[in-house]
């Protein structure tokens, strides 16, 4: 049987933080590094993004168990590394007067002007816009963000107070993620994070995220009983989802 092509080289990986350990493991006749990161969870979890293969395991699993894991997905953690080594890296915008840019699923235009590094939002006009009163040019993309990270946690801090109660869950401590691959996460000790590009987003999906991770306030898992849970609030979630995974594709970034 001939090999197998060997998985394209991944960019070197920066210092790992503490709790990580990098390490590799033979899938097939693949040697496929990842990076092994305990925490406190229930389960192994799998990501795969541009850094390559993490996984994420209770502090109590053994590396045997870890390891089992790899290799009950081999197929799939080959396919989808594949999949990361020959996706284009998503266009960078320039920031430049007139630009539009989807704001909760809306046309935004972006206009620029001098200033002290402020915004001015009217959403209310036929064209909504956002206006950067900036010091310099090279300054627009930190404002824009700065404007845009705010009126996601104005409205995820809403939503959270919205669908708490209906779940039946204490409103947790809201804080804004930036992850590349993930949209919310969710921990009993420090709250739930929400990546503040969801703000670029129809308000329905943004909801979806909310309740799915308030959801993991009862239920720590994707189990049946976590998805029916989610079912309560939105029962179009498959829907939802299907469309989050969608958008998700042509999200803008600069």
């Amino acid at each position: 049987m001939p090999a197998l092509p060997a998985l394209p080289a991944l960019p070197a990986l920066p210092a790992l933080p503490a709790g990580e350990t990098a390490r590799s493991i033979e899938l097939g006749e693949r040697t496929v590094a990842y990076v092994l990161r305990r925490a406190s969870r229930r389960t192994i979890g799998l990501t795969i993004d541009h850094r390559g293969l993490r996984v994420g395991a209770p502090r109590r699993a053994s590396l045997r168990e870890v390891e089992s894991m790899l290799l009950q997905h081999g197929q799939w953690i080959s396919e989808k590394l594949d999949e990361w080594s020959t996706r284009r890296a998503p266009e960078v915008l320039q920031i430049s007067d007139g630009l539009q840019l989807p704001v909760l699923g809306r046309p935004l235009r972006i206009r620029l002007a001098l200033g002290a590094n402020r915004c001015l939002w009217n959403l209310q006009a036929t064209e909504p816009t956002l206006t950067l009163c900036l010091r310099a040019p090279t300054e627009a993309a930190r404002v824009l963000e700065k404007a845009l990270r705010e009126k996601a946690r104005e409205l995820f801090a809403e939503r959270l107070t919205h669908y708490a109660p209906l779940l039946g869950v204490t409103l947790p401590r809201l804080s804004l993620s930036s992850a590349r691959t993930r949209w919310g996460s969710c921990s009993l000790r420090s709250g739930i994070h929400l990546n503040w590009r969801l703000i670029h987003f129809p308000p329905t999906l943004i909801d979806y995220v909310v309740a799915h991770e308030l959801a993991h306030l009862r239920e720590m898992n994707h189990s049946a009983l976590f998805w029916a849970l989610v079912a309560e609030i939105l029962p179009n979630y498959k829907d939802l989802r299907a469309e989050l995974k969608k958008l998700s594709k042509s999200l803008v970034r600069f």
